[in-house]
């Protein structure tokens, strides 16, 4: 069978600050070849629309899979498989991913039979299951899809996380995908799920609190297959335990694999697994990002992010201790003022480490979208990316915009400014001479992507489709069971 599998578009944030190969997909990709499949991907991260439409006719795939991941790019995939339909009527358009695991029924209602299946959970599992379920249409034998007529049987996790390592040769332009100063970069996965309870996250949601890894000769012998000098460790958490870390270090020194390296760990996981770092530190770890969220205590319980100010400066101190550049996310509330924003400018500019701002926003499959006693202002999925408030807001919105952007603009200029440039003069030589320009490109764009008035004017736009509504009620205790796409082991047994 022909399948052709598509990413969608970028999103706000990654038309900046980062652009990352569609990793899960690739995956999928590999579990669909292995059944026998001619496959095909697509990245509309770094294609367009007529690209798209270009491989619809010559390729004539017998179903098209889209992956969608953010809640923000339902509008476009909802559109594109419309499309798809008109050019392909007897195609079958199926979508998974892990947003989209959480809305499966709205995302059906809206694109009024274009999409056929919806997959929740995990793609590796579902994707070759409804490819050799389509003969018989026997849909309901599917783990984890969702169709018209309703759910089948709940969605499976794949057996081995060592199974179908990421099929990356099926995509193009991989010189397109960097983060930050790591231009190009690849993406690896050593682990998935996350075994804490963040209110604001549906990491956890999603996988059932779970947590699971890949063996150290799988995730060394992926690591082994990428080009790219740069590579982003993708885990939520990474090295939660330090045996793993240790010997997945251990073995890539045996086989003299040296790369650049960007992870995401938890301040408390740094302080426990200090010496872990600062090996990987001597095999090319340069930048790590910890999501503080909060710089108060109050903060810190709201989002249940079980550690406390002390403790994150601690990390700090050993990360800067470790010779690490550091990137740190601050969520913005919508009740925040001008003397908030003020504050957190100050204490930004106060310490090296790169501080971003992402916007306070309830998503489906997290506490907060079921106990958030705020009502939402709008239901528009384009604006749920974290970068648009879609709560009530102290200031009026516009200023609230201003606000923001001038407190993104400061810390921007901190790390993306001319004299950033200065500091950065012979990486950006070399990056010029193989012909990267990604990262210098995001240097001068950030006035046009980030702008009070292009923010403020987006809440403005005509809605095609609608988030379903949460409950007039708020929640006050959810039970975590009707949140989990994927029921725990210990659960399913």
């Amino acid at each position: 069978m022909r399948v052709l599998l598509v990413h969608p578009s970028a999103l706000m944030y990654s038309e900046i600050f980062l652009r990352l190969e569609p990793l899960g997909l690739e995956r999928v990709a590999a579990a669909t070849l292995a059944d026998g499949h001619d496959v095909r991907l697509i990245d509309l991260q770094v294609y367009n629309h007529a690209d798209l439409e270009r491989e619809i006719i010559e390729f004539r795939p017998h179903a098209v899979g889209f992956s969608l991941n953010y809640l923000a790019n339902v509008p476009e995939v909802v559109n594109l498989a419309k499309r798809i339909k008109v050019m392909r009527p007897g195609c079958t358009v199926f979508v998974g991913g892990h947003s989209v695991s959480f809305v499966a029924e709205q995302v059906l209602d809206h694109a009024d039979g274009a999409i056929d299946v919806v997959l929740k959970g995990e793609g590796e599992v579902g994707a070759p299951a409804l490819l050799a379920a389509l003969p018989d249409r026997a849909l309901s034998e599917v783990p984890g899809a969702v169709t018209l007529d309703g759910p089948g049987r709940p969605p499976s996790m794949v057996h081995s996380l060592d199974d179908h390592l990421p099929a990356r040769h099926l995509g193009g332009r991989r010189r397109k995908y960097f983060i930050g100063v790591m231009d190009p970069a690849a993406s690896i996965e050593f682990t998935r799920g996350c075994p804490w309870d963040c209110s604001f996250c549906s990491a956890w949601t999603f996988y059932g609190r779970s947590y699971r890894r890949l063996s150290p000769e799988a995730a060394v012998e992926d690591m082994a297959r990428i080009k790219e000098p740069g590579v982003f460790i993708v885990d939520d958490v990474a090295f939660i335990k330090a045996e793993e870390g240790d010997e997945i270090a251990r073995q890539l020194e045996k086989r003299r694999i040296r790369k650049n390296y960007y992870l995401e760990t938890r301040c408390d996981v740094l302080l426990r697994n200090e010496e872990v770092f600062r090996r990987w530190k001597r095999l090319g770890l340069e930048y790590m990002f910890l999501g503080l969220e909060a710089l108060d205590e109050d903060g810190l319980k709201q989002f249940r992010k079980r550690t406390t100010p002390k403790l994150n400066n601690e990390a700090l101190e050993v990360a800067r201790s470790i010779g690490l550049m550091v990137a740190i996310n601050i969520i913005a509330d919508p009740d925040w003022d001008e003397s908030r924003f003020a504050f957190v400018r100050e204490w930004a500019m106060s310490v090296p480490e790169i501080v971003n701002i992402t916007v306070q926003t309830p998503y489906p499959g997290t506490e907060t979208w079921l106990t958030e006693s705020r009502r939402l202002t709008t239901l528009d999925y384009r604006l749920f990316d974290v970068q648009h408030a879609v709560l009530p807001t102290r200031l009026p919105l516009h200023r609230f915009y201003e606000e923001l952007v001038k407190t993104q603009a400061v810390l921007a200029r901190k790390h993306l400014g001319v004299a950033a440039l200065a500091e950065t003069t012979g990486l950006v030589a070399r990056q010029l001479l193989r012909g990267q320009t990604n990262f210098v490109k995001m240097i001068w764009k950030f006035n046009q992507v980030y702008n009070a008035d292009r923010q403020y004017g987006e809440h403005q736009r005509e809605t095609e489709y609608l988030l379903p509504p949460p409950a007039d009620t708020p929640v006050a205790a959810p039970d975590r069971k009707e949140l989990y796409v994927h029921a725990p082991a210990r659960r399913r047994a």
